[in-house]
């Protein structure tokens, strides 16, 4: 029986953070049996097309001839927003790996702008900044919450720590209010009994106090050193952009700059399928 193919999509500006998340991608391939990564780059005008090609085939074939993973490369004309995720649908991508520069300077994929790139789509992110991949996504940090959105993300991060032989760690936010406490807690059970059926190790851990719940479980990620945050985009498809995404943009631009994983409800074309073979 054929195994089917891994494609993991990296959109490139040619900068580098762009190059670090090609090189996360490359790490996760070489984990993942029949995988190949795609460059993407999105152009604004068709004139701009050849000579964008030239630099994703030198790239391509480089990375190609360095690491033993199949790399190749689109350069598609239209906007960031619309068509990163489009072409991650049209190409049958299982992931799309973007680095962001942060929430400075407008030039590039920042913090605010990813945000609204991962909303678009319906093909989960992995969302990284400068650091680099190391040796793998070996410790993943869960937050719950009371959202039933979150059961979502427990398949994907499922999928990673099969990969990597992960440790997980659950994260939830301290409650006063019994109905809050209750559906927190039927979240936290369903993890647990997932990740017991699947083998997986892991904690659980209740924030130290009430209220800023990002905040706190990001110093808890970083202090447990983690190579992976996942989250859900708690953001609507066509939500005004002056009012999206404030959480999200904090946790993808991290102080300790973690990965982050991250998809849409509902709306991810993952499911609750398999994500790597």
């Amino acid at each position: 029986m054929s195994i089917e193919k891994v494609i993991i999509v990296v959109p490139t500006d040619f900068t580098k953070v762009a190059d670090t998340a090609v090189e996360h991608a490359i790490g996760l391939c070489k984990s993942i049996a029949n995988s190949e990564v795609v460059l993407l780059h999105i152009i604004g005008k068709e004139k701009e097309k050849a000579s964008a090609e030239v630099k994703l085939k030198e790239q391509s074939e480089i990375l190609t001839q360095k690491t033993g993973i199949k790399v190749s490369y689109e350069a598609r004309l239209g906007n960031i927003f619309d068509d990163i995720g489009a072409a991650a649908t049209d190409l049958k991508a299982k992931l799309i790996i973007m680095g962001t520069h942060g929430v400075k300077g407008m030039q590039h994929i920042t913090g605010s702008y990813a945000v609204k790139v991962i909303t678009h789509s319906t093909v989960p992110f992995i969302v990284v900044q400068e650091r680099g991949f190391r040796d793998g996504y070996n410790n993943l940090v869960l937050p719950f919450d009371l959202s039933k959105d979150s059961k979502q993300k427990l398949s994907l991060a499922i999928n990673i720590a099969k990969v990597f032989n992960s440790k997980v760690h659950i994260i939830y936010p301290q409650e006063s209010d019994t109905f809050l406490v209750n559906a927190i807690n039927n979240n936290v059970s369903l993890a647990k009994s997932e990740l017991r059926n699947n083998k997986i190790e892991f904690d659980v851990k209740m924030a130290d106090e009430k209220g800023n719940f990002v905040k706190q479980f990001l110093t808890y990620a970083a202090a447990k050193d983690a190579d992976l945050i996942a989250i859900v985009n708690s953001q609507e498809m066509g939500f005004p952009e002056i009012l999206a995404g404030t959480d999200e943009r904090q946790i993808i631009t991290n102080d300790a700059q973690i990965p982050t994983m991250i998809l849409n409800p509902i709306k991810s074309s993952i499911g609750g399928s398999v994500l790597f073979n």
